[in-house]
């Protein structure tokens, strides 16, 4: 067998995959089709590439997402060190100048001595360890050949992204700059609303004309990532509930709006800004007719418009084992959002993951997965353990961790959850003589109950 192994996909999942294993002294060919090959999504032919938000989530140490970044860490995380590098204001949310960001990552995979990028499309599996890191967007054969081999016959769902505005054509004396409850400065722009004025908004939004989807396409879309219209057809107080929620924000003026639209800075200069959570597939001319509705918009210039793109990803519970192996050819790893986690994050710590694994295959060293009571750990259990008959992406969020097993008040299970996940990613790393950095637990000095 080759000691090379082969990744396919240069999004976040494959290239933090090429970059653990040479860290680990394992050579790896990174497969990525762009630019030769282009997707509906994509615009350069950097690796890593930001599709749709350019926001990490949550970078608070007890949230799930926040350790999640920080196990990541641990070991050394290229995403997370570029994402850090490239950073623009977000409140508590790691965000990325996301040109940067891809630059970054690009350059030190190209410049890795056991890391050759390969810019070709790959049509078939190479021989030897194989890691198919294809994203939500795997081209068409990649995707046959995972249907001749999962016996699959339909392997995707629809996402959609949101629109981008050009800052310089935003009309700043309607608008005002805050993140909710000041965490993090003053970070948003903040786009206020009335009664009178969301509510025309909100019927604009229902009775938009929208991108056609055929007909077994229907009700694909994730939860966690619905387009507003559909959001706005369940009821004229979701969008307020939902992306457009006024809480934690007040006017300059000391009013809280009855709702908001947040614009996140896409770039260092602060000349781009991504609609926060305004994901649609509204036709083109609509998103600007109904966009420009809001305060501040008026005459807003879009850089990008949302739209729809296909995501693919398999049923994991049924295909995958704990280390990411298809159980059909365990030579075969899966990482990235083609196994069924969401997000960005997500998608790196599964390439992680991966590294990690076939570095310890490589040495001879049995196998021992992540522990449920880790982020890493929780991930690999819902794709593994979740009831395949309804399995859907999902998030890191701690609804996915193994039981605390004890009390716990609620304002201390975050901690609770930190200080143990800590411990045994530890204690996992030490059984496993895998390097960790030594990084402080940001929660050990809380006093957790044990009533």
């Amino acid at each position: 067998m080759s000691s090379t192994v082969h990744i396919i996909g240069g999004g976040l999942a494959g290239s933090e995959c090429a970059y653990q294993l040479a860290q680990r002294g394992v050579p790896s060919v990174l497969w990525e089709m762009r630019p030769v090959k282009t997707t509906p999504a994509h615009s350069t032919g950097q690796l890593a590439e930001l599709v749709c938000s350019n926001s990490l989530r949550s970078d608070d140490p007890h949230h799930a997402a926040g350790l999640l970044k920080r196990e990541l860490e641990r070991f050394g995380s290229l995403i997370i060190a570029a994402a850090r590098r490239a950073a623009v204001p977000a409140g508590s949310a790691l965000a990325v100048d996301r040109e940067r960001f891809a630059a970054i990552v690009t350059e030190t995979l190209e410049t890795a001595s056991r890391v050759e990028v390969c810019r070709r499309e790959a049509t078939e599996i190479p021989d030897g360890d194989v890691v198919i890191a294809t994203g939500p967007l795997t081209s068409e054969s990649v995707a046959a050949v995972l249907t001749d081999i999962l016996g699959e016959t339909s392997l995707y769902f629809y996402d959609s992204i949101a629109p981008i505005v050009d800052g310089e054509t935003l009309d700043m004396s309607e608008l005002f700059w805050a993140s909710r409850y000041g965490k993090g400065g003053q970070d948003y722009l903040n786009s206020p609303l009335d009664r009178e004025t969301y509510l025309r908004f909100q019927r604009a939004v229902v009775d938009a004309e929208l991108a056609p989807l055929r007909d077994f396409e229907q009700h694909l879309f994730f939860e966690g990532c619905l387009p507003i219209e559909e959001l706005a057809r369940r009821g004229v107080d979701t969008l307020r509930f939902g992306p457009m929620k006024p809480v934690g924000l007040e006017t300059p003026e000391g009013h809280r709006p009855y709702a908001v639209v947040q614009l996140r800075q896409e770039s260092l200069a602060r000349n781009h800004f991504n609609l926060v959570g305004f994901q649609t597939r509204m036709k083109w001319p609509e998103q600007k007719r109904i966009f420009r509705r809001l305060p501040g918009l008026a005459k807003t210039e879009f850089v990008r418009l949302g739209q729809v793109h296909r995501n693919t990803f398999i049923n994991a519970p049924r295909h995958l084992d704990p280390y990411y192996r298809l159980r059909a050819d365990p030579r075969i790893r899966l990482a990235g959002q083609i196994t069924g986690v969401e997000g960005y994050l997500e998608s790196a710590a599964s390439g992680l993951a991966a590294a990690l694994y076939i570095s310890q295959e490589r040495q001879s060293r049995p196998l021992e997965a992540f522990p449920a009571t880790t982020a890493l750990g929780a991930l690999a259990r819902h794709l593994t353990e979740s009831k395949a008959k309804h399995f859907q992406p999902a998030n890191i969020n701690y609804g996915l961790f193994a039981d605390l097993g004890k009390r716990v008040p609620r304002r201390q299970r975050r901690q609770a959850y930190v200080v143990r996940a800590w411990q045994d990613l530890t204690e996992w790393a030490q059984r496993n003589r895998v390097e960790i950095e030594e990084i402080p637990c940001e929660a050990s000095s809380l006093a957790i109950s044990n009533t």
